[in-house]
């Protein structure tokens, strides 16, 4: 009895934990290529921001280098 006692809960977190990494990282690399996608459709570059989240949105940045698409400015 003390062996299912002991037994049950760990197998119940090993099987939580597998199913919370298997969908996890595919919806990260989903998401981080979707907005790396978006990113290098306005002309920038995909660049970390140094946070380690669960986000992508918060983990990366889309840095636009050169000409940003704005018209030039008439100085007269």
């Amino acid at each position: 009895m003390r062996t299912l006692t002991i037994f049950t809960p760990v197998v119940l977190g090993l099987a939580l934990s597998a199913c919370s990494t298997a969908t996890g990282p595919d919806r990260y690399n989903t998401d981080l290529q979707k907005l790396a996608d978006d990113c290098r459709a306005r002309g920038g570059i995909l660049a970390p921001t140094g946070q380690l989240t669960s986000n992508p949105q918060t983990d990366n940045v889309c840095e636009i280098r050169g000409q940003t698409g704005r018209a030039p400015s008439n100085p007269g």
